[in-house]
């Protein structure tokens, strides 16, 4: 039977953490997380992280702009958070109302700040190695596995599903920089079943629902599920869960595997900013 890795577990134990290091701290960080017009799931989104941000013991700035907001406008908004004393992080909520310029906006945070790592000098120094955070869809997909020990020997066949800018391609780079060799599969890529079916360890973030079966898999395959998709019973992952319970090591469910450790490490690059910040003051 599968063991599921409980990533609410895994972010209250991070949350521990980064509370203790930040009541270290000689000030208050702040986070901002920018909403623009009022839908209802951003609008939930937002608050939610400010309820996190301030269990923690972060400041959350709130930052939230009518849908009416121009390109223009807006970048020049974010400039002024930019230079808000102690501000340790700054994420504009996704999407954006269509008309406005979502590379623009992206790229008017302060990449010191971005820790979402969405803007175009953050995403590159990201894929240079050269940055003390990352993006944390991909961080949570590393921190489940270590969790369960996944990654302590660099022999096992890895395949990640998908190459999407928040999922797929920067946790690819994460395994290599750790000296892993991951198989990339996408739409287009020859001998996909075989592939899957030999690895060890598959990571998918297509957000093709319940995608995945027990057929597909190779007994004790450990599974990390960072796709979403909607459905009339509610958000499912990649997975088929009922599938692949008899066939698989591990798996992180939908919801509640991914998406908490994902907060998690959304806030971890949050305290690694004021940690910089600290270290530059003295």
């Amino acid at each position: 039977m599968v063991k599921i890795i409980d990533g609410k577990k895994i972010r209250d134990e991070i949350f521990s953490k980064i509370k203790k290091e930040v009541e270290a701290l000689s000030f208050k960080p702040v986070f901002c997380d920018v909403l623009v017009g009022e839908d209802k799931a951003s609008v939930q989104y937002v608050q939610m992280k400010k309820q996190n941000a301030e269990k923690i013991g972060f400041e959350f700035h709130s930052a939230n702009f009518p849908k009416t907001i121009t390109t223009k406008e807006l970048v020049e908004e974010i400039k002024k958070l930019n230079k808000i004393p102690n501000m340790c992080g700054i994420i504009v909520q996704l999407p954006l109302p269509e008309k406005l310029d979502r590379r623009a906006i992206l790229d008017a945070i302060d990449s010191k700040l971005d820790v979402d790592c969405l803007g175009s000098v953050a995403s590159d120094l990201f894929y240079k190695g050269e940055t003390n955070f990352g993006f944390p869809t991909a961080l949570a997909c590393m921190e489940l596995l270590n969790s369960i020990g996944a990654l302590s020997k660099n022999n096992k066949k890895i395949v990640v599903l998908g190459q999407g800018e928040l999922v797929g391609k920067p946790v690819s780079a994460l395994l290599k920089f750790k000296g892993f060799y991951p198989i990339t599969i996408n739409s287009r890529s020859e001998n996909k079943d075989e592939l899957i079916k030999q690895a060890d360890i598959i990571i998918s973030g297509m957000g093709n629902g319940k995608h995945i079966t027990g057929d597909m898999i190779k007994e004790g395959a450990i599974l990390i599920d960072a796709g979403t998709s909607e459905s009339g019973s509610g958000i499912v992952g990649d997975i088929d869960f009922d599938s692949i319970k008899d066939v698989a090591s591990f798996v992180s469910p939908v919801p509640g595997g991914v998406g908490p450790v994902t907060i998690a490490m959304l806030f971890n690059n949050v305290l690694n900013v004021a940690k910089i910040k600290q270290n530059e003051s003295r």
